[in-house]
């Protein structure tokens, strides 16, 4: 990848509270790629360009709804002297046969954009792109801001999942169980980092009593393993037939069954008949209908047909 294609972003919005989906991100982290100290406001983005970037295809009414989110949700912005609560765009605007969206992006975030003097976080955009997991997404920018340290700041536990959009400020939690986010987030976040990006993490969790408070993050460079072809990368485009629901509930089940290679995900979210099995399988799996305690992900390759069923071992 160029290195024009850079991300320079300052540490309060790489710390911001908010809560976006995987493409809302990739669209994030497009326009901020895209700034330039000329041009502050508003700036046209190429769908064709990021799909060229990401590998994927991209459904105009998927987008239209991914970016009329992004403009209505909110992201707060915490410093040593203000709670803040801003939003991304004053408007979107889809230049219709021409695959170009114009953003105008909101005063109050540029500061936040622009102002990189003392203060940024400096990160691939091709490696953020290659990230799967929204989470990852989140926690990679994140460690690249403490890279130059080894070592990231004690983050209080419940501080990190609401700026990961786990828990709000009503107290509502969606992963209360401490095993629940070593699987589905952090696990996931840091292999799929490791994997795909110049930068080598772990966590530590720490304990106050009988309780866990703080999680802190390692951070090592390394060398950049070869890029991931990105016409392997799975789509985020709905296949026809399909619920939008049923395919963001089976791209979320492959995250949680660490199902990461590019081939086997592209081959099972490009599938309609693959998304309805992997659905199914998960219900199955939850209600006990299959046991697959030691490999549950591996038996869900075997049950679509993309790896050979292991023959058992003759005494």
């Amino acid at each position: 990848m160029s290195k024009e294609l850079e991300i320079r972003q300052h540490n309060a919005l790489t710390s911001a509270r908010y809560d976006y989906t995987e493409l809302q991100q990739d669209l994030m982290f497009f326009i901020i790629s895209k700034l330039r100290p000329d041009n502050k406001d508003s700036y046209s983005l190429s769908i064709m360009e990021l799909s060229k970037l990401t590998g994927k295809k991209y459904n105009a009414a998927y987008l239209h709804k991914a970016t009329a989110d992004m403009g209505s949700r909110v992201l707060e912005v915490l410093t040593d002297k203000s709670y803040k609560q801003i939003w991304m765009f004053q408007q979107v605007e889809y230049h219709l046969g021409q695959g170009i969206i114009e953003f105008d992006l909101t005063k109050h975030i540029l500061p936040y954009l622009f102002d990189l003097k003392d203060n940024f976080t400096s990160y691939e955009l091709a490696a953020a792109l290659r990230l799967t997991s929204k989470y990852a997404k989140r926690i990679y920018p994140l460690c690249s801001q403490w890279k130059d340290l080894g070592e990231t700041k004690k983050y209080d536990l419940q501080e990190f999942k609401r700026m990961l959009g786990l828990l709000d400020d009503k107290g509502n939690e969606k992963m209360k169980q401490i095993n629940e986010l070593r699987g589905k987030v952090l696990d996931i976040a840091v292999k799929q980092i490791n994997e795909h990006t110049e930068l080598h993490v772990s966590y530590k969790l720490e304990k106050i009593g009988r309780s866990f408070k703080n999680i802190i993050f390692t951070v090592k460079p390394q060398a950049l393993a070869d890029p991931i072809p990105f016409d392997l990368v799975a789509t985020v485009q709905p296949l026809p037939g399909v619920q939008q629901s049923h395919f963001d509930n089976a791209t979320r089940i492959l995250d949680e069954l660490r199902i990461t290679d590019a081939k086997h995900r592209h081959t099972i979210l490009s599938s309609a008949a693959h998304v309805a099995e992997v659905n199914r399988y998960n219900h199955d799996l939850k209600t006990g209908k299959v046991k697959a305690s030691r490999n549950p992900g591996g038996l869900l390759l075997v049950r679509l047909g993309l790896v050979a069923a292991k023959a058992p071992q003759m005494a």
